[in-house]
């Protein structure tokens, strides 16, 4: 009869393996799940926000009033690792100085971690825990990584730019910590405003933005933008450049000849032609006769300027 029973938990345990692989396998109906961006980036000195909230199935949860939320650092084994805990909502344990605020009990982790150093990289674990009801979320971990060299902004511009338009150029920069967000400076109008916006995943951008009405004088113009971070004990800054490509119509158009004057009748004489435009202008030549204008020569110009002999 022992034999038989452990045949049997062996068949069991072989078909848990067959049909749930992966992650899977290792998570099978979890009852609680964290809601994070999964990968995050932070600064070192600066503060990162954590966007977070959670689900939980499990019929016990609810059942107290009193909800906890706590951070499992590198383990998600409370009881065998019981150092993995770094903060509880509780205030029993709260290594980093991390605040969280959100209301677990409206089942928002929302977290703030202030003064990163390069050192906190690492994943952490989501723990709940309400009454009789605790869990970590092992499958869903947040991997946290903190960098010492600040991200470049963005600058957008949009495409196919031409004379006369009006484009909206914005200059964009990441903002892991919206409470602390980085100053954004450009060779643009020095007071365009600043604006906070929240992504669709929690995580914050900050971004400066300037309306321009386009000339040939923008063809080859360089925008820079620099997002200076606020850091413990000064700044640290990133800078991006773009150069803008406008096309514009033909101008300061001329024409000349050589030599100048009276010529005599079988002499040669050099006609040219200049304009400056983008895309590079075609020049047409035309003679003027008692039969009406003729059009002599027609010649996609690769330079600014062209000419020919007649």
């Amino acid at each position: 009869m022992a034999a038989l029973s452990e045949n049997m938990l062996t068949v069991s345990m072989l078909l848990s393996v067959v049909f749930l692989p992966g992650v899977l396998a290792a998570c099978p109906n979890p009852v609680l799940i964290a809601n994070t961006p999964g990968q995050m980036e932070a600064l070192s000195g600066s503060c990162l926000q954590i966007p977070c909230s959670y689900s939980a199935t499990h019929p016990t949860y609810g059942k107290s009033n009193v909800y906890y939320g706590i951070w499992l650092k590198t383990y998600s084994n409370v009881n065998t690792h019981p150092s993995a805990a770094i903060f509880s909502s509780s205030g029993s344990v709260n290594i980093y100085s991390l605040k969280m605020i959100g209301k677990p009990s409206e089942q928002n982790c929302t977290t703030v971690f202030p003064d990163l150093i390069t050192s906190y990289t690492d994943k952490y674990y989501l723990r709940i825990e309400n009454g009789e009801y605790k869990a970590t979320d092992i499958c869903h971990p947040l991997h946290i990584t903190v960098k010492d060299s600040p991200w470049s902004p963005s600058i957008n511009v949009p495409s196919d730019l031409k004379e006369h338009q009006s484009v909206t150029v914005t200059c964009s920069a990441f903002t892991p910590c919206p409470h602390s967000p980085p100053q954004l400076t450009w060779n643009l109008q020095q007071d365009s405003l600043r604006q906070t916006e929240k992504n669709t995943d929690g995580t914050f951008t900050t971004k400066i933005q300037e309306n321009i009405t386009l000339s040939d004088t923008h063809d080859g113009y360089n925008i820079s933008c620099s997002a200076r971070y606020p850091v413990i004990g000064g700044n640290k800054t990133a800078e991006t450049e773009v150069t803008l490509s406008v096309s514009y119509a033909p101008r300061n158009t001329s024409a000349s000849i050589s030599p100048s004057g009276l010529v005599s009748a079988g002499s040669w004489v050099e006609l040219s032609c200049s304009s400056r435009a983008k895309p590079p202008p075609r020049f047409t030549w035309f003679r003027i006769s008692k039969n009406g204008i003729i059009n002599v020569s027609s010649v996609q110009q690769q330079l600014l300027a062209s000419s020919g002999r007649h």
